[in-house]
């Protein structure tokens, strides 16, 4: 389809921001509300038929993943580690890649080296009587979605640096960010070859556990997605009212702007989500799943326009909770909704940041499901600016700016040193 021109005689009226979470909230609400329906009617399209325009096409692509199930196809694509380091992944592989924007890496790491680091990670959290210290979760981000998983707030680790800077993980990140349109309009919005090691924590969840899983959520933002003049840029081409236009993968604008500070947010743009494998995980054992629709983000933000929808609500989406996609608002969306498939030690999983994803709940869980969050999130003003904090977490072995301060491992003397920091990890790390 070919985006429509917009008539010079139109201009497209301003949009009200708040940097900072507004004092009022409902009034806040209905106020973007209005000048975002008043901004796309002045492209000449009301907002209704500029939804139509993403339904159909979300429409077209929950009816092929729907038949390509029924064929008994693998929905998430699968490339091994060994084609990404010799270059040898194919047309069609990187394709499929960006057009479910997720990924199964097989063969990331050898599988006897993450056995070994699930390994020492037990020992680290033993030696250190973590057990005993332990007061609860810190924060409420589980338990706004419905779960309390087998979260362990540890970040620094030898196992856990080792493969954030690993030659291993850097070239799986590249080959990541290289998927995202990173140079335009003169400006390199990001530098897809380095990444900025973002630190978060680890799951260990043990055989036998009964877990309700995490419900249908997405992490990019909340309510900043709308208000903020980063993102209003960066999701212009909805809110004028050419969502042809609109490209998922296009990174402008997005590694500016600050998100809106709370207990659910990431101060960092990440390409792709992602953990690494440290046990072998069958795909009916509470594992991740994810609607494999890129461009649904369209859906999700034009959503709150219609006039089903209550002046003062955007369908759920509020600050200090995650972003909720709901039967309610979404029940097209979640159609789509496909888990992994198996996985082992060494595999590692990666989906697009702007994607709905859930954990399925399980029964009696057969075998460990363990994994260290990684994601990539490369080298960009953004996430420089929060290198700063994580150089002093380091340091001192406090928790990260973006998680509670719990700060664990501030006492703990045998977390990874700076002395065993290599290349990456020291770029990584803003050093």
């Amino acid at each position: 389809m070919t985006a429509p021109t917009l008539p010079a005689s139109r201009p497209l009226p301003p949009l009200p921001r708040w940097e900072e979470p507004p004092a009022d909230l409902p009034a806040a609400i209905r106020q973007i509300k209005t000048a975002l329906r008043a901004r796309i009617a002045a492209s000449g399209r009301t907002v209704e038929e500029v939804f139509a325009v993403v339904e159909r096409a979300i429409e077209a692509e929950v009816a092929e993943i729907a038949a390509a199930k029924g064929r008994g196809e693998t929905i998430w694509p699968v490339i091994d580690y060994a084609d990404i380091e010799a270059g040898t992944v194919t047309a069609g592989q990187v394709q499929a890649l960006r057009r479910r924007g997720c990924l199964v890496v097989r063969g990331h790491f050898p599988r006897g080296q993450t056995l070994a680091w699930d390994r020492d990670i037990v020992g680290y959290t033993e030696r250190n009587g973590f057990s005993d210290a332990y007061r609860g979760p810190g924060d409420d981000f589980f338990g706004s979605v419905g779960s309390t998983p087998e979260i362990y707030p540890i970040y620094w680790s030898a196992a856990q640096m080792r493969a954030r800077q690993s030659d291993r993980m850097a070239q799986v990140q590249a080959f990541l960010n290289a998927q995202w349109k990173h140079h335009s309009d003169g400006v390199q919005w990001f530098d897809p070859g380095r990444d900025s090691l973002y630190p978060d924590r680890i799951r260990r969840r043990p055989p036998g556990t009964d877990s309700g899983g995490l419900g249908t959520h997405l992490d990019p933002g909340t309510l900043d997605l709308w208000m903020t003049g980063s993102y209003q840029r960066a999701f212009r081409h909805l809110f004028d009212g050419t969502p042809e236009a609109y490209d998922p993968w296009d990174a402008a604008h997005r590694t500016d702007g600050p998100q809106y500070p709370g207990t659910t947010m990431c101060s960092v743009f990440r390409t792709f989500q992602g953990w690494t494998a440290l046990s072998d995980m069958d795909h009916d054992q509470g594992v991740l799943h994810t609607v494999p629709i890129p461009s649904a983000m369209a859906y999700l933000m034009l959503r709150p326009l219609l006039g089903d929808v209550p002046g003062d609500d955007m369908c759920g989406v509020t600050v200090n909770q995650v972003f909720p996609a709901s039967e309610r608002w979404h029940p097209l969306l979640l159609r789509a909704l496909t888990g992994i498939p198996d996985v082992r030690a060494g595999d590692s999983v990666w989906w697009h940041c702007d994607m709905i994803h859930s954990v399925a709940p399980v029964t009696g869980q057969k075998g460990w499901g363990n994994v260290m969050y990684i994601p990539a999130a490369p080298w960009c003003p953004r996430n420089e600016r929060y290198a700063a904090t994580v150089r002093q977490a380091f340091a001192t072995g406090s928790s990260p700016a973006d998680f509670p301060a719990e700060h664990y491992e501030r006492s703990w003397p045998d977390r990874f040193p700076e002395a065993g920091l290599n290349a990456t990890g020291r770029r990584g790390l803003g050093f």
